[in-house]
């Protein structure tokens, strides 16, 4: 408090000490708990005593207490069980190697990612084997806001850019010339790119039917031209 942080952090080994986690919540400040070594009821309790003093702005962190943590033991889908059980945001606090689970734990809903940082890991200490140098953890950075634009929507839709490649789509044309009144049969009208014909779909409705005009080699298909 009187260095004024912006939040509070509770680490793993911490997440057990309800009282601690409840006088940290009564100053109002957001809660970050890393929920490491901590049972789903022992979370539970930890978001109890938060909103106990009244104190709802929690962000509960995905970790495995293990340093470093196997990949095998990441167990990145824990995020968004967390999620569902709790209703809550959930990030990431990871002890790994690199920055392959960093970036999957976007595609699963992390909302923060909280990884270890060493100026220079050659000086040693308990963390180093663990942590990232400055141009690794910048690395990562960038490669984790690369994945956060990468998500999109939970809707089917095309982009507009996706509209505009659909000129690149097959459609009906009529490949040989072909006079008025005379036969749409399948040696003078194929599917072929690009798309400015009729969809392929109603081939099956053209074939048998006969030409309005003369029809060019080379001419899209559309239904003012079919009888």
């Amino acid at each position: 408090e009187e260095l004024g942080t912006p939040l509070h952090k509770v680490a793993s080994f911490e997440i057990t000490d309800v009282p601690l986690i409840e006088y940290m919540a009564s100053k109002g400040k957001p809660m970050i708990l890393s929920t490491g070594i901590a049972t789903l009821s022992e979370i539970e309790e930890a978001i109890g005593a938060c909103r106990r003093v009244g104190n709802g702005q929690v962000v509960l962190l995905k970790c495995v207490s293990a340093y470093p943590t196997p990949l095998e033991e990441a167990n990145v889908r824990h995020i968004a069980t967390l999620r569902e059980t709790f209703g809550l945001p959930v990030g990431l606090s990871d002890h790994t190697l690199g920055q392959v689970v960093p970036v999957l734990s976007v595609a699963y809903g992390a909302v923060l990612i909280e990884k270890h940082f060493v100026l220079d890991r050659s000086l040693g200490g308990p963390d180093a084997d663990f942590s990232m140098e400055p141009d690794e953890f910048a690395a990562m950075a960038r490669a984790v806001r690369e994945a956060f634009k990468a998500l999109g929507e939970r809707r089917y839709g095309l982009t507009e850019r996706q509209m505009r490649s659909r000129s690149f789509a097959r459609s009906l044309y009529v490949v040989k010339d072909v006079r008025a009144g005379e036969f749409f049969t399948e040696e003078n009208v194929r599917s072929i790119r690009p798309g400015y014909g009729l969809h392929p779909r109603f081939l099956p409705l053209v074939l048998g039917r006969r030409a309005r005009v003369d029809v060019e080699a080379g001419t899209p298909l559309s239904w003012d031209l079919v009888c």
